[in-house]
């Protein structure tokens, strides 16, 4: 698996804004990050859950139909070319101050079923980097954990750092989002290298 590609893609994905990450600081700012924990680990096992499900997903393409492959590195890069322009070309955030409720465990759960963020990132990252080298059970599930893992570390660091990281995004955010698309960019490329 080319390692520094992968990790490029998995910590870009997982540390820029998104629902998960948006919804994190809100939630930390809103309640305190105590109160706030169970949404966050809603989100974790919502995560895991999508890992585990993109592996299998992926697998049955690989096992079924061969030829998939070339098409799912494809998709996956187009997907990668999507992102880092959609993060070079996005305007400034807004808060939306408006609501307190929705942010129990159950809550973040169900979020990761219907955040396509996650479900596209979790079907990318297994077919673009995983299933081309190791298709094991065994790496399926240690790499399920990694990338839930690591996407709990990105939920607890935005809403530790909410309101703080929140006005850095604001005032750096141009700059932080051209770094991140560059990432993207790298990250697609190499799929073809």
């Amino acid at each position: 698996m080319p390692f520094i590609p992968f990790l490029s893609y998995v910590l870009v994905t997982s540390f820029t804004p998104g629902p998960n990450n948006i919804m994190s600081l809100d939630s930390a700012r809103r309640l305190g990050l105590k109160k706030a924990f169970p949404f966050l680990l809603g989100v974790t096992a919502g995560c895991f859950a999508i890992m585990l499900l993109a592996c299998y997903f992926n697998l049955a393409l690989y096992h079924f139909l061969p030829r998939v492959k070339i098409w799912m590195n494809v998709l996956g890069s187009l997907y990668m070319l999507y992102l880092a322009v959609k993060i070079a070309r996005s305007k400034s955030s807004t808060d939306d101050n408006d609501h307190n409720e929705g942010y129990s465990f159950k809550s973040g759960l169900l979020l990761q079923f219907i955040n396509l963020k996650i479900i596209l990132y979790g079907i990318t990252v297994i077919s673009t980097f995983v299933m081309p080298y190791d298709v094991s059970y065994v790496e399926l599930i240690t790499i399920s954990l990694l990338l839930t893992c690591i996407g709990f570390v990105a939920v607890v660091c935005w809403a530790i750092f909410g309101a703080v990281f929140q006005r850095f995004l604001n005032k750096h955010e141009r700059s932080f989002n051209i770094i991140m698309s560059l990432l993207l960019l790298y990250s697609a490329l190499s799929i073809w290298m």
